[in-house]
């Protein structure tokens, strides 16, 4: 990482999704991509945040995650009604949630194989299939 430049990667992920890169949105974007790939809810990145001294509102977290979303940079994981998670890994894949723990974990794409999938409707066509396996009891 470029000490001199260190929000130089979060500017060229946002241009690079034609996103304006206010402050908010570059200091957003360097605590959610700066270490790898990861689930993260809008409360655990508004915490973070505040540890980390970015003033920024919770609605501005959510609001931000969504703009995140619709621009291809995040990928959005709702494992039940309230509960969502933003992944920052936009492959193609799929996630373990492990309830006991609220947490997910991805599973490789390549191991998942979904068969017997309903026509779409006319005019329509299916652009994605998300997976999620719950688990429990996972004794960590």
């Amino acid at each position: 990482m470029n000490s001199e430049r260190p929000y130089a990667e979060a500017l060229t992920r946002l241009r690079g999704a034609d996103l304006r890169p206010t402050r908010q949105r570059l200091a957003l974007c360097k605590l959610l991509f700066d270490h790898g790939d990861r689930h993260v809810t809008a409360e655990a990145l508004h915490s973070e945040a505040l540890s980390a001294d970015v003033r920024v509102s919770l609605a501005t977290i959510y609001n931000t995650l969504h703009q995140f979303t619709e621009a291809g940079l995040l990928r959005e994981v709702v494992v039940e009604s309230g509960k969502t998670y933003f992944d920052t890994n936009t492959s193609d894949h799929h996630h373990f949630y492990m309830e006991d723990e609220c947490r997910l974990m991805d599973i490789c794409g390549e191991n998942v194989v979904v068969q017997g999938l309903p026509k779409a409707p006319d005019g329509a066509q299916i652009s994605r299939v998300d997976v999620v396996v719950r688990v429990k009891g996972t004794g960590n």
